[in-house]
């Protein structure tokens, strides 16, 4: 096991519907202690196992979910094979009963083989879910997910959106890093990977560091979270996080939102267009486009464009705004098809 010296800071004292403006807003991740503790699921879970199974199922529309199943020698890890060309897990399309079913078959195993379930939208497979177990922030308005399982390790990626993940059912620990630490994580494909989103290669569980020596340096930076039933870790924007669910069924709700409107598009888009034209490019003409992005887009300062007369500012106006986000997304695309 890894050992991380520093500790995600702890705040107490937010409910939903009670959560400050500098937690929402802010860069470091923070512990809500308690803050799901009044949730029906939570106290369901904290009955038993077989009580949140049955209050989550009251919501189920008997749509099938995507279950992913690995043997016991894979120790819970949601991975790749050894070659990198598939998973180590196999997927199916199943009914959400099949899957609980599964859970308790092996509750009481030491070494269970790995069932998980991922990112499931509770407004399409469990309606009227996130209403009786508020995030109560209306102005939000989240991309509300549940994540259900045994214990399952989950390789260190980021998110786009800020998350609020509550633990409902079970333990979990998160080891986090700040995003400046890319370097030292040794991430994987863009391709592919396990659940969508590039991850770290490094094996938290047993780190190469003859493999991975710049993973020494990413430790110091990291810190973790311990979470237990009731408890919730903002996770701000793109915050590398590994994930672990530490007993025999776990359930954690995570609640996405972005800070900019939706029509300003997926930064990931633009990350994989200057790959296409930039990153072949000789060094001293990347430094060139460094430069012109730091001063368009990365260093760029409110009054930057004062110099030019409003009207003309085009897409240099900020905030852009939707008819001219359109537009620049049309040209882009006429452009592309060249």
């Amino acid at each position: 096991m890894l050992t991380v010296e520093n500790s995600v800071k702890q705040i107490c004292n937010c409910k939903p519907g009670d959560i400050p403006e500098f937690v929402l807003s802010s860069t470091q991740p923070l512990i809500l202690k308690d803050f799901a503790a009044d949730w029906p699921l939570v106290k369901a879970g904290k009955q038993s196992a077989q009580t949140a199974i049955d209050y989550l199922l009251e919501f189920y529309t008997g749509t099938p979910v995507t279950a992913c199943y690995s043997d016991n020698d894979q120790q819970g890890r949601v991975f790749y094979n050894e070659q990198l060309t598939g998973f180590n897990f196999r997927a199916s399309q199943v009914d959400l009963k099949q899957v609980f079913d599964k859970l308790l078959s092996h509750l009481d195993d030491a070494a269970p083989p790995t069932l998980y379930v991922g990112s499931t939208e509770v407004n399409r497979w469990l309606p009227g879910f996130a209403a009786a177990n508020p995030l109560a922030i209306e102005d939000i308005h989240p991309l509300t997910s549940v994540w259900i399982g045994n214990q399952s390790r989950i390789a260190a990626h980021f998110d786009f959106p800020n998350n609020l993940a509550c633990s409902a059912v079970g333990h979990r620990r998160f080891t986090l890093f700040p995003p400046q630490q890319i370097d030292n994580l040794y991430v994987g494909p863009m391709e592919f990977s396990p659940g969508g989103q590039d991850i770290s290669l490094v094996d938290f569980h047993a780190p190469d560091f003859d493999k991975h020596p710049k993973f020494e340096q990413a430790l110091k930076a990291a810190q973790v979270a311990e979470l237990a039933p009731g408890d919730a870790l903002f996770i701000p924007s793109m915050w590398w996080h590994h994930v672990e669910a530490l007993d025999a069924i776990n359930v954690l709700v995570t609640h996405w939102w972005r800070d900019t409107p939706t029509f300003m598009g997926r930064p990931t888009n633009a990350l994989q267009h200057a790959i296409l034209s930039l990153r072949s490019l000789p060094i001293a003409q990347r430094k060139a486009w460094q430069a012109m992005f730091n001063h368009y887009v990365f260093e760029h300062e409110l009054h930057d464009t004062d110099h030019i007369a409003e009207h003309a500012q085009g897409m240099l106006s900020h905030p852009i705004d939707e008819l001219s986000a359109r537009k620049l997304r049309a040209d882009l695309l006429n452009k592309l098809k060249r």
